[in-house]
């Protein structure tokens, strides 16, 4: 009986520190003025019960996190389309993207207490780890072209970068030769040739195949992802003052040509 009532008041004790500190983090100018001092006021616990039951102020913070992305996680594992795992990948790339969107713009600061917590680099948490494996298992099951239609585009663009190389570098290096110089970048290192680039952009399937296209999928999630940081929510709202409903919009515009272009590459 003594036990059973121990649990339940620990239970309780969670959620009335999670709660504060949820609603805290909220009303805060900066995460950074959140302090353990300040949650277990909030909540009615003693510090010592914050640092027995969360570890430190980053322990508490990744479980006040995982508690309220937990609902949209689920959804994500085993909800309907177009959040769930049965909804068309090309639905589902934007809509995952919107989701944690909404999310971060929901819990702004709390969002950007998770990615300023700890020395370690936020792409290195378990959170961010979850997110680009689900947004790259589904750019991976996003439909290509034909191979074959595929290495012709991709000859035909090599051969005409190539022809548009040759003639720039021509001219170039008559004008070296008249000036005795060699064009160099800002950094003082000589310009790559444009053919490597073009060449390497077009024909992509030539050296590996599908071991190019997984490593895109993990680039382009990582990329997409990126446009979420909890970072650039608060400066777009805080400091340019773009509403939600038009950082929804951009980020909705930018997916759109992110996968057009991996349609059509």
């Amino acid at each position: 009986m003594a036990e059973r009532k121990a649990r339940a008041d620990a239970l309780r004790n969670r959620e009335a520190v999670l709660t504060a500190a949820d609603e805290l983090f909220a009303r805060s100018a900066s995460p950074r003025g959140v302090s353990m001092d300040d949650i277990a006021a909030a909540a009615g616990v003693g510090k010592g019960t914050l640092f027995r039951r969360f570890g430190d102020r980053t322990g508490l913070i990744r479980e006040v996190f995982e508690a309220r992305i937990e609902p949209l996680r689920h959804a994500v594992e085993e909800g309907p389309a177009p959040l769930g795992p049965s909804a068309a990948p090309r639905d589902r790339v934007p809509a995952l993207l919107d989701a944690l969107l909404r999310f971060k713009l929901d819990h702004r600061h709390l969002s950007l207490a998770l990615e300023e917590a700890g020395s370690g680099s936020p792409y290195e948490g378990a959170s961010y780890a979850w997110w680009h494996n689900v947004l790259r298992e589904t750019l991976q099951r996003l439909p290509h072209p034909p191979e074959g239609a595929e290495d012709t585009e991709g000859m035909e663009g090599a051969k005409a970068a190539e022809g548009a190389g040759d003639a720039g570098r021509a001219g170039a290096a008559e004008a070296d030769a008249e000036s005795g110089s060699t064009e160099k970048d800002a950094d003082g290192c000589t310009s790559p040739d444009p053919r490597a680039g073009a060449t390497d952009r077009a024909g992509a399937t030539d050296r590996s195949g599908g071991l190019d296209r997984a490593e895109d999928h993990d680039f382009t999630a990582h990329a997409l992802l990126a446009a979420t940081r909890a970072d650039l929510v608060e400066y777009l709202a805080a400091q340019e003052g773009m509403t939600p409903h038009r950082i929804r919009a951009q980020l909705a515009t930018y997916v759109s040509r992110v996968l057009g272009e991996d349609q059509a590459a």
